[in-house]
């Protein structure tokens, strides 16, 4: 894959042509081929798109199969699964933010043609991960008795006993999936895409495999669940750092031993992480809110809210990874100061964000009769879900695009604080308080939540982000030498 099109000398060009492993590191992907200007043809886009879109997929496929698997340990790990997974999936949002933030910086610098500091941020930006993951988790065990007894709240002796089982293991897998989550970052920021596509098959091939070898054949409950997500997220935190020593790479990392941090780098790296981390952790502590809010509307309602939220994955997935596409692009193109080129394949990506998310969730639309035999509810949370699909999938089509891929756009522009504080904003006084007018005071229930989240903030932040977008004001957001 060819990410820019640069003047390259002829050493750095041959020193291109020699990469090649089972990882997919050929000379076809380098971005060091000979060119001038930035662009992407429409064979490259494609090559880079096509692995997220696979790899968001195998995620959303596979955590579906992993809650088929955890049905059959019994309701208290069941319920211990939920619980914990609700802390820890609030930490890799927080670090998927920040892996995304600093490969921006990286991709920006490689615009710029500046590839040795294009790798001192990568590098700086791997440690900070490994080193923040680490403190955190530490934290998590030092307070793990506050967390499970203050947020848990009352919870019965055998729930509590599998919570603590869970939460050991799962716990210790967060510098894992940080530091896979900041590789991945790096390598989609090259435009190999397809590298961390395989080493995510690799992750969730150990950890279905794992599952199924500990709970169905050698009997674990809990347990058989939480250690197969620690030795797969390990494993692939290992792989893709190894493959990131390859000094032949765009992005790569170097001799630890001589790492030192260094204040300018990492100041561009938290001008646009932080607020990335800040935006997605409170993202989804809002969801956790909302969350106990819906479970006061009975269980019909939390049923409906749990299928809703696994179709919602599907109804959105391909524009995420387009959206991850998209950074990859207009990083390049800002740091460049390319600024045409930039609106150029944003408004190009989003008309096939359009034409695809059309696709999927009409289909999606038209598949549900099926999707709720396969659940087979009760009749009463059935006609909650049918509603719920029908809202969100719909306004998937029309209100996701505005409302989450010009986002992406701004932040990969280094517009990071500016989404952080509209997204917060929009969060708590549109869909937070939206869903306890509508939901609880007007008495739509679980439906009317959803519509405050998937009609009233997504209408909001598609008017704010578009108009940020026309002003022009990220032009001046990219990164400082």
């Amino acid at each position: 894959m060819v990410i820019c099109r640069a003047a390259v000398p002829d050493k750095e060009r041959e020193a291109s042509a020699e990469l090649a492993d089972d990882f997919g590191m050929d000379e076809q992907m380098s971005p060091l081929a000979g060119r001038q200007n930035i662009e992407f043809t429409n064979r490259q886009l494609v090559s880079l798109i096509l692995p997220m879109l696979a790899e968001q997929l195998l995620g959303i496929t596979v955590g579906l199969a992993d809650s088929l698997m955890v049905a059959t340990v019994g309701d208290a790990s069941i319920s211990a699964v939920s619980l914990v997974d609700s802390v820890s999936a609030l930490m890799i949002y927080i670090f998927s933010a920040m892996a995304t933030g600093g490969a921006v910086v990286a991709g920006q610098y490689l615009g710029r043609r500046e590839r040795e500091e294009a790798c001192r941020s990568a590098q700086q930006l791997m440690v900070l991960l490994g080193v923040v993951s680490l403190a955190v988790t530490a934290l998590l065990y030092m307070f793990r008795d506050l967390i499970v007894t203050r947020l848990f709240g009352h919870i019965d002796a055998d729930v509590m006993e599998a919570t603590n089982i869970y939460y050991s293991y799962v716990m210790a897998s967060i510098p894992g999936i940080a530091l896979y989550n900041g590789g991945a970052a790096l390598f989609r920021t090259m435009s190999r895409s397809g590298v961390s596509l395989k080493v995510s098959l690799l992750m969730n091939g150990i950890n279905v495999a794992g599952n199924a070898i500990l709970i169905f054949g050698l009997g674990f409950d809990v347990a058989g669940v939480a250690i197969p997500t620690l030795v797969s997220r390990t494993v692939a935190a290992v792989v893709i750092v190894w493959l990131l020593f390859n000094e032949k790479l765009e992005l790569h990392l170097s001799d630890i031993r001589a790492f030192r941090f260094e204040k300018r780098v990492m100041r561009n790296i938290f001008r646009i992480a932080i607020p990335s981390g800040v935006e997605n952790g409170m993202f989804h502590f809002g969801r956790l809110i909302l969350f106990s809010l819906i479970s006061t509307f009975g269980t019909a309602s939390i049923t409906a809210n749990a299928i809703g939220n696994t179709m919602g994955n599907f109804h959105v997935f391909a524009g995420q990874a387009i959206c991850m596409g998209l950074t990859t692009v207009v990083s390049q193109c800002v740091g460049a100061g390319a600024y045409d080129r930039a609106r150029y394949y944003m408004k190009k990506l989003t008309v096939a964000t359009y034409a695809v998310m059309a696709f999927i969730n009409i289909t999606l639309i038209l598949c549900i009769p099926l999707i709720l035999r396969v659940y087979d509810v009760a009749p009463e949370a059935a006609v909650l879900a049918r509603k719920i699909m029908l809202l969100h999938g719909s306004s998937a089509i029309v209100l996701w695009m505005p409302s989450f891929m010009i986002p992406y756009f701004l932040r990969a522009a280094g517009d990071a604080t500016f989404t952080m504080v509209v997204s917060m904003i929009t969060m708590w006084l549109v869909r937070v308080l939206g869903a306890y007018v509508i939901g609880r005071y007007l008495g739509y229930g679980v439906v009317g939540v959803w519509f405050a989240h998937a009609i009233l903030d997504w209408a909001t932040r598609s008017v704010i982000f578009y108009a940020r977008y026309r002003s022009g004001k990220w032009e001046r957001m990219a990164i400082r030498s």
